[in-house]
């Protein structure tokens, strides 16, 4: 029995090891605090990174993720992870205080399944940056609205999700009924596909039900709808249908720096580029082809508004302190010309009082 075989392995991965003969083939199926379990072809092992690769790596999305397939020596109990092959896909989300620190979610997955409750939890906006972040990820997005026993307008959510969804498939669950049958299509043999969402929406529930058993720990929701963190460890289950799953921290922040919005936000990208003046802030220059499409009806307000606070967070990365707090300054003042009119304009008024 090939237990890798049971996580998914692709040839391309199996290939690829060859050119390696000195170590074995492995997948990352589990993630803890310095430690990694990986799947071999004999069975599971505890795993931890060699001394090299340690040194080699200089981000945390370099670091090993669940889903990675690694190439790996024998150590004793244990085997030493050497080596990190080529990636299809990683979600990573950022940081919003630290420069460089991407931390890496899942790798090397087929599908995401963005994972939205329809009471409280319930934001377009979040649900747009998940959006935006899984079609750079590389894998392919899916929708899913969780909890509809809860909801009493459930039309008018789907149309307004369907508006937002960039073609991706909207699947809708409930704790009342067989949900099964919905993922079956996503879970075929070496399909790999992640759950992610806010806490509390029901993710580990919904994985439970595709496993066939309640491997995964879940817990009531907290007051107000606010979800606890169940899942603390990333780990990778196999389904029911053969597939395998990876299960993911609930996430209450996602921050979206150093992302390719013309994936998701090209409708926007396009009409920027055809307004009049290249330096357009959209909010009063003729010409204006996004303001044009907003008062059209053609371009939802909320929409635009949310791609711009993504953008001024991309443009963000990398400052630190007062460089920072200028460039968030000078966007707030930006159709009045930066902060160096407004302080002239501030000192101006304080001469005029006599100051």
């Amino acid at each position: 029995m090939n237990k890798l075989q049971d996580y998914g392995v692709k040839e391309n991965y199996i290939i690829e090891a060859k050119s390696f003969p000195e170590f074995e083939l492995g997948r990352v199926i589990a993630q803890y605090k310095g430690m990694y379990k990986v799947s071999l072809e004999n069975g599971e092992k505890l795993a931890e990174l060699s001394g090299k690769l340690r040194y080699e790596i200089d981000e945390s999305l370099k670091l090993p993720l669940v889903g990675d397939y690694v190439l790996v020596s024998k150590n004793q109990g244990n085997v030493i992870i050497n080596k990190i092959l080529s990636r299809k896909s990683v979600f990573f989300r950022s940081s919003n205080e630290k420069k460089d620190d991407k931390q890496g979610i899942v790798a090397n997955i087929d599908t995401v399944f963005i994972c939205m409750s329809l009471n409280e939890n319930y934001n377009l906006n979040r649900l747009e940056r998940y959006l935006s972040i899984a079609w750079d990820s590389g894998a392919i997005p899916v929708i899913v609205l969780t909890k509809s026993d809860l909801c009493e307008s459930i039309q008018e959510k789907i149309k307004e999700v369907e508006s937002i969804s960039a073609f991706s498939d909207i699947i809708l669950t409930s704790n009342k009924e067989n949900n099964k049958e919905k993922f079956k299509k996503f879970l075929a043999k070496n399909q790999t596909v992640a759950f992610i969402g806010s806490s509390g929406v029901g993710k580990t529930t919904l994985i439970n039900e595709l496993i066939g058993e309640e491997i995964l720990l879940t817990q009531e929701i907290g007051k107000n709808d606010k979800g606890k963190h169940t899942t603390t460890n990333r780990e990778m289950v196999i389904s029911l249908y053969g597939g395998v799953i990876i299960d993911t921290p609930g996430m209450r922040e996602i921050g979206v720096r150093d992302i390719n919005l013309d994936k998701y936000y090209d409708d926007i990208e396009e009409l920027i580029k055809k307004c009049r003046f290249s330096d357009c802030t959209h909010t009063n220059e003729p010409g204006c082809q996004v303001r044009k499409a907003i008062e059209l009806g053609t371009l939802d307000k909320r929409r635009v508004e949310n791609y711009f606070k993504i953008k001024r967070e991309n443009s963000y990365d990398g400052l630190r302190g007062k460089e920072l707090e200028k460039q968030k300054l000078d966007h707030m003042f930006k159709e009045i010309g930066g902060m160096k009119k407004v302080r002239n304009f501030i000192k101006d008024k304080q001469k005029r009082r006599g100051y």
